[in-house]
């Protein structure tokens, strides 16, 4: 097989990661799978891409610390082809009112969710930049409508952590734009993942997409990955700096 356009999907072992990582390889990406602790979920990822034909390769790897987020991108540049794609969708949070938060476990929310994104980005610009030889890339941060919003009681640092995120996208889309990088980012309502677990039974979620979308349900992540993977391609070549909402229209009920 020729060699693939690579592209590192953080946080690809479960929910919207391994939703993009595997509608990438139909896309044609061979997929660097990252993933921290579920090995066996990372490699069933890896295992569905390779039944349909794709190619995939599982990397372990702590995305909030500096020396594994480059032993990351050392391993991914081993796979044939070159890195064009990175998708920071590596994110955790623990629910918690301010006032009783674990000062560990909000460090641990803004070291994955941003501090994270911002180490891989850092790494992909040092391979995809045309200043370095490289030949350009896209780079998506998957961040959250809670950067809207302020997120659900309890959310605050999550929500702050994807705020964060929004503000690092549009920076260093100006940064690296004429590097030959765009970057963009999405930001996903209330969708069907495990994310949700412990904080809300699996009717409790479907009713707060009836009561809290306008479209009156709870999105998919296959929904997600799709416009990601768009935003990889061509199609969308004149885009960057842009921050999409795939939420059902649940902004316009927070706003108004």
């Amino acid at each position: 097989m020729a060699d693939l356009p690579v592209m590192i999907v953080t946080g690809g072992s479960r929910g919207i990661g391994a939703a993009i990582a595997q509608r990438a390889a139909k896309s044609g990406y061979n997929v660097c799978v990252n993933y921290t602790a579920a090995e066996d979920r990372a490699q069933e990822v890896v295992k569905a891409i390779r039944a349909g034909g794709g190619e995939a390769v599982a990397i372990r790897a702590d995305v909030s610390k500096p020396k594994e987020v480059v032993r990351l991108f050392e391993e991914a540049s081993r796979a044939r082809g070159p890195l064009r794609a990175l998708v920071n969708n590596a994110g955790i949070d623990f629910p918690s009112s301010l006032a009783e938060a674990e000062i560990e476990a909000m460090h641990k929310i803004l070291d994955t969710n941003l501090f994270g994104p911002i180490l891989c980005t850092r790494e992909a610009v040092h391979r995809m930049s045309t200043k370095s030889g490289g030949h350009g890339g896209v780079i998506v941060n998957i961040s959250s409508i809670a950067a809207v919003h302020g997120g659900m009681p309890g959310d605050c640092v999550y929500a702050a952590s994807k705020g964060g995120l929004d503000s690092f996208t549009l920076g260093i889309a100006k940064e690296v734009a004429a590097e030959g990088i765009r970057v963009c980012a999405v930001r996903p309502g209330i969708i069907r993942t495990e994310m949700w677990q412990g904080q809300l039974s699996e009717q409790e979620v479907e009713e707060a997409g009836r009561r809290a979308v306008p479209l009156g349900r709870v999105g998919e992540a296959d929904e997600i990955a799709g416009l990601v993977t768009w935003l990889c391609s061509d199609q969308a070549g004149y885009m960057t700096g842009a921050i999409m909402n795939v939420s059902g229209g649940r902004e316009i009920f927070i706003h108004n």
